[in-house]
């Protein structure tokens, strides 16, 4: 077996490369900000090329905190975000704009586009109340805004929420709307909005009550319906934000996102995307994106992913040779277009020393040598009950993975 150098110089080197350099080099913008006293400033360097520079102070977006109350999977809370940025690169250059989060779309006004809309006969009686309220309260009444304010929800409208039949034949199909902004430095060194992301959450599988309290009940819902409703959902989602001030002209780029069921041990994907010109209030062409996130191990993985699946399985049976703590791996494939990205695998061991440790780390190491191609990213992370052991992890196209053994 070859000897294994692990050294936490080599490891602090790695982090200093690819840590930015907040020092004199760092860009000074000006933006709303400055006459609160606090300019913004753009750091040098990136953590890569891949990855967006963020104007500091980190501004959050206006309607932080809604993606962890209607997304039930952590796992698609954190894919929707980082899924929705990397789909925004062929639109938005890294190299060229500036990251933020989204700073159009407040809470409210996210909560409100996720309810579900009114029948007429619902809205009449909204408005009529409404209406009267004004009046009793002698203020001014416009019964045109006031409609507008009750027919903003973009999930079906629902007579009877305790009927069963009626739930099961209008679910509620969109979750969330995220928002990410693209910005760009101009001449005078202040910034501009170039550029607008969102994404559109929507379920695959609708859990619902007919009573408080009472049993949740499940509806699948099929692809192809959620492509239906989510694409009829998005052009009404346009024609609201082009009557937003600021982003009348700007191009938009939206993404459906489809929802994997809650408790499901990965994560969902994007489907679909397109990128509405400046201006343009119409959505034309979409184009089909093609992700899979799949277990290992799972019938799935088998199924669809054979020769990577049985890798993974080979993998555990040579550790389980030697090793007699070892549990089982498991581990996480993401594809586009039914090629490997990026595999993570997961191997937890109970160690009763360091050495151990170093043993199982200089074995598995030398078998991730052997049998992974290198063509896609790697991580193999090897834990404890009580922690994370040691890291190996690879990088496309290289030759030798990286090792880290934690103190």
């Amino acid at each position: 077996m070859r000897r294994i150098s692990i050294g936490l110089i080599c490891t602090l080197l790695l982090l200093t490369s690819c840590t930015p350099n907040f020092n004199e080099k760092d860009e000074v913008l000006q933006n709303d900000e400055e006459s609160k006293g606090q300019p913004s400033i753009v750091p040098s360097y990136s953590l890569s090329d891949e990855n967006y520079r963020m104007i500091l102070p980190y501004r959050t977006s206006e309607a932080r905190g809604v993606i962890v109350n209607q997304l039930a999977n952590r796992l698609d809370i954190d894919e929707m975000e980082e899924g929705l940025r990397r789909h925004s690169k062929e639109f938005f250059d890294p190299e060229k704009y500036y990251f933020e989060e989204g700073q159009y779309l407040t809470d409210d006004t996210v909560y409100t586009w996720l309810g579900r809309n009114l029948t007429d006969e619902q809205l009449e009686a909204q408005v009529q109340a409404e209406i009267k309220r004004l009046q009793n309260a002698q203020m001014t009444v416009n019964e045109e805004r006031i409609r507008d304010q009750f027919t903003r929800g973009l999930n079906p409208p629902i007579e009877d929420e305790d009927s069963k039949d009626e739930q099961e034949d209008n679910p509620r199909y969109l979750s969330h709307i995220l928002e990410q902004n693209f910005l760009r430095k101009k001449e005078d060194n202040t910034v501009e909005l170039v550029g607008v992301s969102i994404g559109l959450a929507l379920k695959s599988v609708y859990r619902y009550q007919t009573e408080v309290g009472g049993p949740y009940y499940y509806k699948e819902i099929s692809e192809s319906k959620m492509l239906k409703q989510g694409q009829e959902i998005a052009q009404t989602v346009l024609e609201r934000l082009r009557e937003m001030e600021g982003l009348e002209n700007v191009p938009i780029m939206i993404a459906l996102y489809r929802e994997e069921a809650q408790g499901s041990s990965t994560p969902g994907n994007f489907v679909a995307k397109t990128l509405v010109s400046e201006g343009n209030r119409t959505i034309g062409d979409w184009n089909n994106i093609n992700e899979d996130y799949v277990l290992y191990p799972s019938d799935e993985a088998d199924k669809k992913y054979y020769d990577d699946a049985q890798i993974v399985k080979s993998f555990g049976d040579d550790i389980a040779q030697f090793f007699p703590n070892y549990v089982g791996v498991i581990g996480e494939g993401f594809y586009v277009n039914d090629e490997l990205q990026r595999m993570t695998l997961e191997v937890p061991i109970e160690f009763y020393g360091k050495g151990e440790i170093l043993g199982f780390a200089q074995y598995a190491y030398s078998l991730v040598k052997e049998m992974f191609p290198d063509y896609y990213d790697l991580e193999v992370k090897i834990s404890s009950s009580h922690q994370t052991e040691a890291v190996i992890y690879r990088e496309a196209g290289q030759n030798d993975p990286t090792v880290h053994i934690f103190h």
